[in-house]
Order: C-alpha cells, then structure tokens, then sequence
C-alpha cells in the first residue's frame, strides 16, 4: 500500500509540473500579441484549405474524425479542426483549473475519435513542441539552468525517444491494431494508477479541508530525501556538481544516472506523447536531489529539445503527425488554460481535486473498454464484434459525458463569476 501511495504521488507531482509549464506558456503566448497574430495566421491557411478540400471530395463532417481516413495526415475537413480546437480546450480548462496535466486526455480523445494510436501521440508531441517554441521562456531561467546536468540528461533523453518511436513505428508496420494496443495499455495503466491515487487524496481530502491543495503546496519536494542521499553516494565516475551557487560546494551526482533519468524520460514521452516535463521534475527533485529551482529552468530547457527531436525525427518525417489538429490543439488550449486558472480564485481546491479524479479515470475507463476490442481484432481473446463494439462505445461515451461536464462547469462557473474575477484583478 505504501509503494503505491508514493508510485502515486510521484505520478501526481509529475502531472502538477507539467501543468505548471503548460501554465508559463500559455501566458507568454496568451500576453504577447505578436505570438497570437502570428498563431492565428497559422488557421487562415489550415481553414480556406480544408473548406476547399472538403468541397472538392464532397465530404461532411464525420461521425469520427474523418473515419479511416483520417489515419493519414493529409486528411481534412473543417469539422476536424474544429474538433481539434475542442480537445486542446478541454486539456485545456482541465489544465488550467486543476493545476495538473491535462494533456494525458489527448491521446485517449484522439483515438476514441478514430485517430490511430500512433498519429495522436506524434500529433500530441508536435503540438507540445509548437507550443514550447512559441512561448518560450528559456531566457527568463537562463540563471537557473545547469547545463551540464541539461546536456547529459538531453544524452539520454534522445536515445529514449529513438528507442520510444522505433517501438512504436515498428509495433505499426507489424499490425496497426498491436500499435493502438500497446498505446491503450500504457494509458490504461499510467491512468488507472493516477486516477485511484487522485480518487483516494481526494476522499481523504475531504476530512482534512485544511490540506494542501493541487497548486503546488509541498509539491516541489526541495529537501532532500533517503533516496537522493542514497543515489547521489553512489561515486560512480564522471561525478556532475550542480547547484553550486546554493550550497557551498554543490552537490555531486553521477553522470550514469543523468543519463538513465534522460533515456526513460525521453522514452515515455516518444511512447506516449506527453511532453518529457511530465517525468522530468519528479525524478531531478525526488530521486536526483536537484533544487526546484535549477530543476525548473533545466527542465524547460530540455523539454524543447526531447519534445521536438522525438516529434520530428521519430514521428513527422515517418508521417506520423497531423498538423492541422495540433494547431487546434495549441489554440484551443491556450484559451482553456486561461479560463480554467481564473476559474480556480472562485473554486474551493478540494472541489476541483475531485473533478481531477473524475477526469483521469474517465481516461482510464475509456481505454480499458477500448483494450479487448483490439485484443479481439487480433485474436488473442475470443469476444465478438458486438461485444466489443458495445464496450468500445460505453467507454467513449462515459469519457465524453464526464469531459463534456467539466467543461461545462468550469465555463459556466467562469462565466456567472465575471464580476468577482473582475475586481480580483483591479486588485492586483
């Protein structure tokens, strides 16, 4: 029990960084009225296109997005896009109002939308990426940047994407179904583990109000434990020191270990086109011993580079991204994380741990219905097509509904509080 409370809060700290990143970003971008011009440029092209492709092919709107055909990157009709822009804002407001990665819908939203496995995690890492380059602020944390623990972590990382997006591609061209099975189950995992943790903080959380809640409280972990004392006494040659400027002396850790923490981040991220600033916070801080702060400006560092070797190198030049959706994505995103961060100065936080909960288990529940239909269509269970398609559209449906119900909460609560966020912000 123990061993999994803390899998689980290192899944949770993991999930609040990243939400922290995707938060910073959003602001740069949100803030500078040349990025926004520049982003909104982007859709004039993506949209005239696609209403002429659509007029041309005579397609409508799908009942998915674009059925089969959408397996392929040069597929489009406006409704594609418009779906795109609704995904990225429910990540978004998910984001934003919880304080935690909302992303991890994405993938899961995309392939219960007909998008292969395989394509929505390449699309899903080029919009991280995009969204990385586009509000940068790697100048504003230069001071904090290690950049000798940065360059062996990046050593590592791009040896984890490589291996990440080979298994990945391979796993296709072997059977697309055994690609979008193996995704499925990475997720089923990774959200069943994280949605029974949030579930649980948040039953305990209501009999002590007095907690902390998502928005960073003791979640940075800045001193140090057993296991970063134990990792860094491990005087395995070349030793690294970092954090030079605050501890006399800094403090030394191997280089094997940076460049371990590097593969397995790199990989995840190629794997499940999260971002590598999902993972990569929780192990400097909880099992490297880096301060928050170099932790910070280091991770922001890197995250441009995995995001963007792994979505361009294993995934764009393979034809792996559809970047008419991660354009979508990035705009509708951008506005959820505003609306979603405003919503929370008027929402009790224990509220909006419980809609987190609800979030990631309707993940969870949306792939793990999902998964015997693919193990079905390749034999390894024997379940007919009506029953898999049955449990197929009770998962898709569940995870839509409890989406779709968030949203509409946290908009609505935005929307009846306009005034009091008003005056909160002629206070500041």
């Amino acid at each position: 029990m123990n061993s999994f409370r803390a899998l689980g809060r290192f899944l949770m700290s993991a999930s609040e960084a990243h939400a922290r990143w995707e938060l910073e970003i959003a602001n740069t971008i949100v803030k500078d009225r040349k990025r926004m011009v520049i982003l909104c440029l982007l859709t004039i092209p993506i949209i005239i296109g696609g209403i002429a492709i659509a007029n041309q092919a005579g397609y409508v709107i799908p009942d998915a997005l674009g059925g089969k055909k959408a397996y392929s990157p040069a597929f489009f009709t406006p409704g594609i896009f418009i779906a795109s822009i609704l995904i990225g804002g429910a990540a978004g407001l998910i984001t934003g109002a919880i304080g935690a990665g909302g992303g991890f819908i994405i993938a899961p939203a995309l392939m219960s939308a007909g998008i292969k496995g395989i394509l929505a995690v390449g699309t899903d890492l080029f919009h991280i990426f995009a969204k990385a380059i586009m509000g940068s602020v790697i100048h504003k944390k230069l001071g904090n940047i290690s950049v000798k623990l940065a360059l062996l972590f990046l050593v590592g990382s791009i040896a984890g994407a490589t291996g990440g997006g080979i298994i990945n591609r391979v796993l296709y061209e072997i059977n697309p179904v055994l690609s979008d099975a193996f995704i499925t189950t990475i997720y089923v995992v990774m959200l069943g583990l994280l949605g029974t943790y949030a579930l649980t903080d948040f039953l305990r959380a209501r009999k002590v109000e007095s907690s902390k809640d998502f928005h960073g409280a003791g979640a940075e972990g800045s001193e140090m434990g057993s296991i970063p004392r134990k990792i860094q006494s491990l005087r395995i040659p070349p030793m690294v020191t970092f954090d030079e400027n605050l501890i006399p002396g800094g403090r030394q850790v191997s280089a094997v270990f940076l460049i371990i923490a590097g593969a397995l981040v790199g990989f995840c991220a190629s794997i499940m086109g999260v971002g590598g600033g999902f993972l990569t916070f929780p192990i400097f801080v909880y099992f490297l011993g880096v301060s928050s702060m170099t932790t910070v400006g280091t991770d922001i560092f890197q995250i441009i580079f995995t995001a963007g070797y792994s979505s361009i190198s294993q995934y764009a030049v393979y034809g792996f991204i559809f970047y008419t959706m991660a354009i979508g994505m990035l705009l509708g995103s951008l506005i959820g994380i505003q609306i979603g961060a405003m919503t929370t100065k008027v929402v009790k936080g224990i509220t909006i741990r419980g809609f987190y909960a609800m979030a990631v288990l309707a993940g969870f529940v949306n792939r793990a219905f999902a998964l015997p239909g693919k193990l079905a269509e390749m034999e390894f269970i024997p379940l007919s097509k009506e029953i898999t398609g049955i449990l197929d559209k009770i998962g898709i449906w569940l995870f839509f509904i409890v989406i779709l119900i968030f949203a509409v909460w946290v908009i609505g609560t935005f929307l009846m509080n306009i005034g009091t966020l008003r005056g909160k912000e002629e206070q500041l």
